[in-house]
């Protein structure tokens, strides 16, 4: 009872020292012919141990109390507490009588230092006012990602992550969470199966290819086609440990299996190989407000919806795999850089990511990647992949990587963000025997915003992008630069735009509407007889109307614009997941650089269904 009385931690950690006295007991039973002293020696190693784990608990509690205090202070500086006077004139004015920032009762008397920690609070103190937006101390047991979004409420918050949109890990409470050793393992996706109707055949599946979208003059303009396929199952995990009260690491990996292999075909097996999606880590302090990620992840010019946090982009709900025409996004390495101020309300990005340049070479000669110029010469604008990289798919030659900064705003309405974008397309031109290499500078600029016409149940989304040489971030997938006479890069115009309204009328059914628009400026010259780059008039579209027609469709894009409705409908949900499905309807039109016979448009309408288990969310 001496030491107990000594040691007053020891005391609160009772019921711990009686599970160590239950196996150090028959311990000593059975070493009974032991030294005394060694015995004594064991219970004391056992009661330093104890003490060691309360200090390291006392340490994290009092930091939780230190951020708790700040953003206690914040709260006060902003909103001066009334006094008891003022509380009782003013209907709906809550003190604080024995509850702390949590919603935990305290015991009678106490200000909030937790059980155990109890102390009078002086009567001329007002107590401060309730105030239920959680602080750091109060949820930092969850993801980083969902903490920093509680804490910038925006009238948007978090995506719900049960619906399709989300393109999160997944994970809800404790639906796929481990814990192993120190890390925390949380698993997340869904098993898909979904299917398309169209009025014309598109071979790529539930993935719109835009770009391939059909003119009158190939058959395939002119039959129906129904194609389906589990393909786009997801699966994702994360691993996430906290390294203290306000720092985390994590490491996030998500697949599918959207990849085609030589061998795949829809004939039997159906062989479709997994693909990467994001791999990346992530170190967060919510202390510094600092944000570390490096890997494969969303890019940084993709819209998000609170801050810039990693799995919170504000990604369309489309069933369609390529989402839709005008958003901006990529997935690609990179390495980011975040800083937030101002109690997590503004937000500073800047990332450095992998640079590719999307070539058009319409009118040249151009073997691999060796484009042959009018003039005689020979520029290199890259090389098909060898080694583990795809041998079908030419790598740009590129020279430094693209730089992109962005700024986010969450005022107590809606979000909102403005970026940037450099690049440097690049290539080597050799004439007569002597070669040069030549930088382009590209770039642009753009923004998004999310308008919570009815918080949390109708939001508006609006996004767009322009500059030069930026197509490779749109869904389309129109060129980024063609080739000037002399062979240099030249970056080619660009806008791409989407708007949208999403409306949760309970939280079962989620319904969707989006415009997306995306065009592409032309870059041309004609030289020794012929016509080169990318819109040049001289190009004939003259077959393009007729089927199997022998004349010419060069058909270069111009603009591409898509319409589409939806809706999803969780028809089950429970502890076990959530059962879905979703319908969606959209309509897209493609439009060319006028030429030779005009500048005929074409349009698909397609009829996209899927079903979805998601057994984590």
């Amino acid at each position: 009872m001496r030491i107990l009385a000594a040691y007053p931690c020891i005391q609160r950690r009772l019921p711990l020292l009686l599970l160590c006295c239950s196996v150090l007991v028959p311990v000593s039973r059975a070493h009974a012919q032991q030294d005394e002293g060694e015995a004594i020696d064991a219970m004391e190693d056992q009661i330093a141990r104890i003490q060691r784990q309360q200090m390291e608990l006392q340490k994290d509690l009092l930091a939780m109390r230190q951020e708790l205090a700040r953003h206690r202070a914040h709260l006060q500086a902003a909103h001066p507490t009334p006094t008891r006077e003022a509380a009782r004139q003013e209907p709906g004015t809550a003190l604080h009588h024995g509850w702390n920032a949590a919603g935990s009762r305290l015991a009678e008397g106490s200000v909030g230092h937790g059980p155990g920690h109890a102390h009078p609070a002086p009567m001329d103190v007002p107590p401060p006012v309730i105030d239920d937006r959680p602080t750091v101390a109060a949820v930092v047991a969850r993801r980083e990602e969902d903490m920093v979004t509680r804490l910038a409420e925006n009238g948007v918050g978090p995506h719900p992550r049960e619906t399709v949109g989300a393109q999160a890990a997944g994970a809800l409470g404790d639906h796929g969470v481990f814990h192993v050793g120190p890390a925390t393992i949380i698993l997340g996706g869904f098993f898909d199966t979904a299917g398309i109707f169209e009025n014309r055949h598109i071979a790529s599946g539930t993935f719109n290819y835009w770009a391939d979208m059909p003119y009158p003059n190939e058959s395939r303009f002119h039959q129906d086609s129904f194609e389906a396929g589990a393909r786009f199952s997801r699966f994702s995990l994360m691993a996430r440990g906290n390294i203290d009260a306000f720092t985390t690491i994590s490491g996030f990996v998500e697949t599918d299996f959207g990849a085609g292999a030589e061998t795949t075909n829809p004939y039997e097996s159906n062989a479709y190989v997994p693909r990467l999606r994001q791999a990346y880590l992530a170190y967060d302090n919510s202390r510094s407000n600092f944000h570390f990620l490096a890997g494969q992840a969303w890019s940084l010019l993709t819209p998000g919806r609170a801050g810039i946090v990693a799995r919170q982009e504000s990604l369309p709900e489309t069933i369609d795999a390529a989402m839709l025409v005008g958003q901006t996004w990529t997935r690609q390495w990179q390495i980011r850089l975040v800083k937030d101020l101002m109690a997590h309300r503004l937000w500073l990005g800047l990332s450095i990511e992998n640079p590719a340049t999307l070539y058009d070479t319409t009118g040249f000669t151009n073997n691999n990647g060796t484009v042959n110029l009018p003039n005689g010469g020979v520029a290199t604008i890259g090389s098909n992949g060898t080694g583990l990289t795809e041998f079908s798919t030419n790598y740009s030659d590129e020279i430094a990587p693209d730089i992109i900064g962005k700024i986010a705003w969450d005022p107590a309405w809606g979000h909102y963000e403005a970026e940037g974008l450099l690049r440097f397309p690049h290539d080597r031109v050799v004439a007569n025997g002597v070669g040069r290499n030549y930088t382009a500078v590209a770039g642009g600029g753009g923004g998004s915003a999310i308008l919570p016409v009815i918080p949390h149940k109708v939001e508006i989304r609006l996004a767009g992008l322009a500059g030069v040489g930026i197509n490779r971030y749109g869904s389309v997938l129109l060129p980024d630069a063609t080739l000037s006479s002399s062979g240099r890069p030249a970056p080619l115009p660009g806008a791409q735009a989407t708007a949208g309204i999403i409306a949760h009328p309970n939280p079962l059914i989620d319904v969707y509407g989006y415009f997306g628009t995306q065009r592409s400026g032309r870059r041309y010259f004609s030289a020794e007889g012929g016509n080169y780059g990318y819109g040049n008039p001289l190009y004939s579209n003259a077959g393009c109307q007729m089927e199997l027609s022998t004349l010419d469709c060069t058909a270069n894009t111009r603009a591409v614009e898509e319409l589409t409705v939806g809706a999803w409908w969780r028809f089950l949900k429970g502890r076990y997941g959530t059962v879905e499905a979703g319908a969606q309807l959209a309509y897209s039109r493609r439009q060319i650089w006028k030429g030779i016979g005009g500048d005929p448009a074409t349009s698909v309408s397609q009829l996209f269904f899927d079903f979805r288990y998601l057994p984590f969310q």
